[in-house]
């Protein structure tokens, strides 16, 4: 071979390659959406400082799952990303901002779902653990087991080489003056995370990845005021998290009760993969149908296996954010309005 041949292979090759990274990255589709919890949220109860700084952690948020998203990344590291930078704020009711139990202890619930192989991990009433998502996922990808709880739960994390954080990290002053005042109404009430002056949620996403694969995650403080051990939805598969790439990935905000009888989030897939429901039609079924009939509240977000993002919520407010390959500025809302 020539040297003048040589180097027309080599520009045939440079020329292929790129035309490779220019379709890659033409295919590189993706969808994630996230919330930061449902409840009594309006405008006349939102300082405009405290309305910047929600919009400015979500976007913060939805960047941390985009970055991994447009790279070609799966959708369960976009999910666990996200939710991370919301664990770590104590703006939500989730890792650093989770509420308070009746006994005035922080009890931290978080799961996981991949929706290409079905498998899924949780942890539920753990109280040292920063961001309780990463642990779920762990449980996932390194036990054989869905769900530990407790302090079973933070003894995994400990042969996993999780760091244990001092339960005095989740203290919050604003967080254990609203048990203060719920305890002072009534010791039994539990409140949902935003009503009335409780303006913090729990935290979830969804993600579509480009390899077609869908993932939810999910992580919560649970209700203020929360009694006896109580386990939420969030960390039960099929109730406030589930996600299967046959129809949806899905997570919800609210009062856990509810989600738990209806098995809310599987029954939003369940009805697009056996009535052919799209996305936005099956979970206003589910919200404003089901959950409202049975006298429950909150929200949902759902991304189906097309990419397409439904946001259904039957209270005043949702913290939300939305962002796309076809969209990549994220977007972000709070009210009924927007």
């Amino acid at each position: 071979m020539s040297f003048a041949t040589h180097l027309k292979s080599l520009a045939l090759v440079a020329t292929c390659l790129i035309l490779s990274a220019q379709t890659d990255a033409q295919e590189m589709t993706y969808s994630l959406a996230i919330h930061g919890g449902a409840g009594t949220i309006t405008r006349d109860r939102m300082t405009p400082e405290l309305e910047a700084a929600y919009r400015e952690k979500l976007t913060e948020a939805l960047r941390a799952g985009q970055t991994i998203l447009a790279k070609g990344g799966a959708a369960l590291d976009a999910v666990s990303a996200a939710i991370t930078v919301m664990e770590d704020s104590p703006l939500f009711n989730a890792g650093k901002g989770a509420v308070f139990t009746n006994e005035g202890r922080n009890e931290l619930d978080a799961a996981i779902m991949d929706g290409a192989t079905l498998n899924a991990g949780a942890v539920t009433g753990v109280t040292r653990i920063r961001n309780p998502i990463l642990l779920a996922r762990a449980v996932m990808d390194k036990s054989p087991h869905v769900m530990l709880a407790q302090e079973g739960a933070e003894e995994f994390a400990r042969e996993q080489g999780f760091e244990l954080v001092n339960p005095l990290y989740f203290w919050t002053e604003r967080r254990f003056k609203s048990l203060l005042a719920v305890q002072a109404e009534d010791s039994h009430a539990l409140y949902l995370d935003h009503d009335e002056t409780h303006k913090y949620g729990t935290v979830g996403a969804v993600a579509l990845d480009a390899h077609g694969n869908l993932a939810a995650g999910t992580s919560t403080g649970g209700l203020t005021n929360k009694m006896w051990g109580r386990i939420g939805d969030s960390p039960i598969i099929g109730a406030g998290t589930y996600a299967s790439n046959r129809s949806c990935a899905v997570s919800g905000t609210g009062t856990g009760e509810y989600y738990i009888r209806l098995t809310l989030a599987r029954e939003v897939c369940a009805l697009m993969e056996y009535t052919g429901a799209g996305v936005q039609q099956a979970a206003d079924t589910m919200i404003h149908e089901r959950l409202t009939g049975l006298g429950g509240d909150g929200g949902i977000i759902v991304v189906d296996k097309d990419g397409n993002i439904a946001m259904s919520f039957n209270t005043e407010g949702m913290y939300r954010g939305r962002v796309t390959s076809a969209a990549p500025e994220p977007v972000t809302a709070i009210y009924k309005d927007e």
